[in-house]
């Protein structure tokens, strides 16, 4: 739902409205926390459901377990996200940069203790990402709290956020619908997988699927975010042409990333699995995916970029 804010904040910050960056912040902040509530409250019961639709109920009940944990991440998800939407729409990109790799660095260490070095097991894996989330949330907000840069754009919260919000929700809904029903259709494989007759094998390998087509999605997605930006910025400004010419810039890096990452996951094809199990039944089976994984890294690859152009 954060995508609407591409378009909202890029073509405001084009047309030098730099008043209504802070109060469309504002406004998404409070909208996608008011939207967590109830997506925190079908997690608490995610366990049970997922055993209701035949699920495996051991399977079932440490999802349950490991999405409880989650939970403060998704809030902590629901004010970084309109943060670096504002960040964005600036062009201001070494800031979030930055808090992404101080973030890492903080989060490879705690997780080995939440998850190695107390009883909490995987669901302390859990716990690193929430805290992570708010580390870099809290450093986001920070920066555009005391940085100059942000002096024109960062206003006071108002009662005005609240009155856009239909203007807002008309851009978020469709544009987290379009981001929903990509993973979606990834996700219902995971959970069909669930219901074959070896479903730990079969989920972990789909899983592992999923998470390397995620990995390798970062990169599209992020190219679709700045060309979402340059083209909000240049339409806001009134240059359809300059628009024009990044989205076409866009895609031909696009095309170009594509061919480099599948040649270099086809290379990989045989070790790859290594990096997620030692099981040599998973990794076998993960080699013969790996070419269904890179029809689908190369099709993401134009998707992405064209779905930030389009929102």
């Amino acid at each position: 739902m954060a995508s609407g804010l591409e378009t909202l904040s890029g073509q405001a910050y084009g047309a030098k409205q730099y008043d209504k960056l802070g109060v469309q912040t504002y406004r998404a902040i409070v909208t996608l926390t008011v939207v967590s509530i109830p997506i925190s409250l079908l997690w608490v019961f995610i366990g049970k459901i997922l055993t209701l639709i035949g699920q495996d109920p051991l399977i079932s009940h440490e999802a349950g377990r490991y999405i409880v944990w989650l939970i403060p991440g998704l809030f902590a998800y629901a004010v970084c996200q309109p943060l670096t939407k504002f960040l964005q729409s600036q062009s201001l990109i070494f800031p979030m940069l930055w808090s992404s790799i101080a973030t890492l660095l903080l989060h490879i260490p705690l997780s080995w203790l939440l998850v190695f070095k107390t009883s909490l097991g995987f669901t302390g894996a859990a716990l690193a990402i929430s805290i992570s989330y708010w580390l870099n949330t809290f450093m986001l907000a920070a920066y555009i709290r005391f940085s100059g840069s942000c002096k024109a754009t960062c206003s006071p919260p108002t009662m005005e956020a609240f009155r856009g919000v239909g203007l807002f929700l008309r851009l978020a809904l469709p544009s987290a619908l379009m981001l929903c029903f990509e993973w979606w259709s990834f996700e219902i494989l995971i959970l069909l997988s669930g219901l074959l007759p070896n479903p730990e094998l079969e989920s972990s390998v789909l899983s592992i699927c999923l998470t390397t087509t995620s990995l390798m999605y970062n990169i599209p997605y992020g190219l679709g975010g700045a060309a979402s930006t340059r083209v909000a910025n240049e339409l806001g400004a009134g240059n359809p042409e300059g628009a024009r010419s990044v989205v076409h810039l866009v895609m031909s890096i696009a095309g170009t990333e594509a061919v480099l990452v599948t040649g270099a996951l086809l290379a990989s094809q045989r070790i790859l699995g290594y990096a997620y199990s030692s099981d040599k039944e998973v990794v076998t089976y993960f080699t013969s995916m790996v070419p269904l994984v890179c029809i689908s890294v190369a099709a993401d690859s134009l998707q992405g970029v064209l779905s930030g152009y389009i929102s």
